[in-house]
């Protein structure tokens, strides 16, 4: 097994994103792993171990496995036997083969699509990386152990699942029969600390003037609703923003698999449960919406609205719960409005267009949209106004605007962050709430190299 050593680490490669060796996991490896694993089980009785503390316990586990490694008499090196024990803890205490990769921070995406394909991102860019699982009930079993810590299930009466890690990132899997060639699964990470503001401005996602003028926003009180593609930063920019909602107020989150991690104290988070086995009990975005209505928020925050709910979502910001956060899957604030309506179609099928129009229009006060490029990096391509209703149209109007320029020869995106020149009808809003906008920022320029 020397080759695979002289190789590094699959951890140090998918760190350096050095394209996957077959010697990397050699055959042997893998074997040996899950024989010694099998034979760990047979030897200890882990759910005694259960009441013992977690670093006692996982000493005496590797301990076990040590001596178990001992018994092979093969040739290894320290390190290889180290590479092994680690390897086994990894099983029997995480997530086998994927925790080298959870415990790389640069990693903002772990894509699994078979057993021997494993995919990350980082910095926008795929990288194939080395680790691998040894067939598909392995994977399968991975699966499993993850779901089951939130209360989820996935079998062939329900192969589609999402939920998340103890770090609060979100995982989706798709298992047979709707996943042809094995299990799928990806894992959309999230950072132990979540993006502040001003780190977003450091990494040219928004200019500081964007961003102060966006807290002010919050803090008055504004009805606010991020847009965006898939990856394209959404939540990310939602948690910068809750930042601003100040420390004595309620706030109310709902989500799918929760993900915000907000920094306040009083944050009362609720999540949606799926059917059980006989198909019943599932509890959706709406019944949390109409729920929070009645546990006294100043704030509520829905982590993305994808149907029905957006009608509850209008009605609680346009009956005195304003300063409503959330997010929806649009490619410019426009297709937002687009969405917004036939989503309160589906809410509601009797209600007229004009009617859904003026819901829209009365209670969104901002769209901020938010858009990846082809190099990677996220970017704030419009904050828009809301203006109200002219004739039968929504009437909307840009504050600030990204302008991509183009590109450079090594791939990276240029442009130029601009100010309308366009105070908000909100303007005296935000005055009366002390939070008034010097004049200069709506005539602000940025270029970006």
């Amino acid at each position: 097994m020397s080759n695979a050593t002289a190789n590094g680490s699959p951890a140090d490669n998918a760190q350096s994103g050095r394209p996957f060796d077959p010697q990397d996991y050699p055959p042997e490896f893998q074997e040996l792993k899950f024989s010694i694993h099998r034979k760990l089980l047979d030897r200890i009785n882990l759910e005694a171990l259960s009441a013992v503390a977690s670093d006692r316990k996982r000493a005496e586990v590797r301990a076990a496995v040590a001596r178990l490694v001992e018994e092979e008499k093969l040739a290894l090196s320290v390190v290889e036997k180290d590479r092994i024990i680690d390897e086994v803890l990894h099983e029997v205490f995480g997530f086998g083969p994927l925790e080298p990769l959870l415990a790389d921070p640069t990693i903002s995406d772990i894509l699994v699509t078979t057993p021997k394909m494993v995919h990350v991102e980082r910095g926008g860019k795929l990288y194939l990386t080395p680790v691998q699982f040894k067939d598909n009930a392995h994977l399968m079993r991975i699966i499993e152990k993850i779901v089951s810590g939130v209360g989820r299930r996935v079998d062939e009466s329900s192969p589609l699942v999402d939920a998340r890690l103890p770090d609060g990132s979100r995982v989706n899997a798709a298992v047979a029969p709707v996943a042809i060639d094995g299990p799928l699964l990806s894992i959309r990470r999230f950072g132990k600390r979540p993006l502040r503001g001003e780190q977003l401005v450091q990494n040219n996602s928004m200019t500081a003037e964007m961003l102060r003028f966006l807290r002010a926003c919050v803090k008055a009180r504004l009805n606010i609703v991020v847009s965006g593609g898939t990856g394209s930063g959404k939540t990310t920019l939602l948690n910068a923003l809750s930042a601003a909602i100040p420390e004595d107020e309620r706030i109310i989150t709902i989500e799918d698999a929760a993900e915000l991690q907000l920094s306040q104290q009083h944050v009362a988070r609720m999540e949606t449960r799926p059917a059980n086995v006989e198909g019943h009990g599932a509890i959706r975005i709406r019944e949390l919406v109409i729920n929070a209505l009645r546990m006294r928020p100043d704030r509520i925050i829905v982590g993305e609205v994808r149907g029905e709910e957006a009608l509850d979502m209008l009605q609680a910001m346009n009956t005195g719960h304003d300063g409503s956060l959330t997010t929806v899957h649009a490619n410019t604030p426009r297709d937002a409005i687009s969405r917004f309506e036939v989503m309160v179609g589906m809410g509601n099928a009797n209600m007229g267009v004009r009617a859904i129009r003026q819901q829209i229009a009365s209670a969104v006060d901002l769209f901020v949209q938010i858009r990846r490029y082809s190099d990677g990096t996220r970017k704030m391509s419009h904050i828009t106004e809301c203006v109200g209703m002219e004739g039968d149209l929504v009437t909307t109007q840009d504050i600030f605007v990204f302008e991509k320029t183009g590109i450079t020869e090594a791939g990276s995106v240029t442009g130029l962050f601009r100010a309308t020149g366009i105070r908000p009808t909100f303007d005296e809003r935000l005055a009366s709430a002390g939070l008034a906008m010097p004049a200069s920022i709506f005539q602000s320029r940025l270029e970006v190299k």
